[in-house]
């Protein structure tokens, strides 16, 4: 006797192991339970699914076995297959967020260390001015090249210290001969607005 049942279930083209139990409940009857089981599937959920129980004497299991069982063992198995590559591509997207989060945290240390760089050199540079020292506290500020969002800022404070130090070419007179008589004009307005006074 030749049967076609290995080729119909090659057709079904299961993904898993697919166990069948026939027990015998009377005379004529059976009950055939049809498990299918993927162990490449990382998800536990895949043990949740039940078997598929069919009741009914030999021929009735012959005439309807692949109408009741191709439809459910399909689902089940592209489910077990969907469910094993959401648990791949889980995982992939959890190494992503760790490599994300390795990288967003090793920037913002290194944006921390050249922040605080910054702020001890431009503290290094006051120091050095409340000393008199301009031309120290010039060459310590930080480069603006380096801190582009500082640009502005160390300019000025660059500017203000060469003041300090440096003539003007368009001028011949020293900072000192300036300064003394910007504090001369101060004390002439002064005097004149006492003068003025009834």
């Amino acid at each position: 006797m030749q049967t076609n049942f290995f080729r119909q279930l090659t057709k079904l083209n299961l993904v898993g192991d697919l166990q069948l139990i026939l027990r015998q409940t009377d005379e004529n009857s059976f009950v055939l339970s049809v498990l299918l089981n993927n162990e490449q599937c990382g998800d536990e959920a895949r043990k949740t699914i039940p078997p598929l129980n069919l009741r009914g004497t030999a021929e009735e299991l012959d005439n309807g076995f692949f109408e009741n069982v191709s439809v459910p063992l399909r689902s089940a198995s592209g489910l077990m297959v969907n469910m094993e590559s959401f648990m791949k591509q889980l995982e992939e997207a959890q190494k992503q967020s760790a490599m994300e989060k390795e990288k967003s945290d090793k920037e913002k240390k290194e944006k921390e260390a050249k922040e605080k760089k910054y702020k001890d050199a431009f503290q290094k540079a006051e120091e050095l001015e409340k000393e008199g020292n301009y031309k120290g506290a010039w060459s310590a500020l930080p480069k603006a090249s380096e801190y582009p969002g500082y640009a502005d800022i160390i300019r000025k404070k660059q500017d203000e210290y060469e003041r300090h130090f440096a003539p003007s070419l368009f001028n011949t007179e020293s900072v000192e001969n300036i300064e003394q008589k910007q504090e001369q004009e101060h004390e002439d307005e002064q005097e004149q607005e006492q003068n003025f006074q009834p």
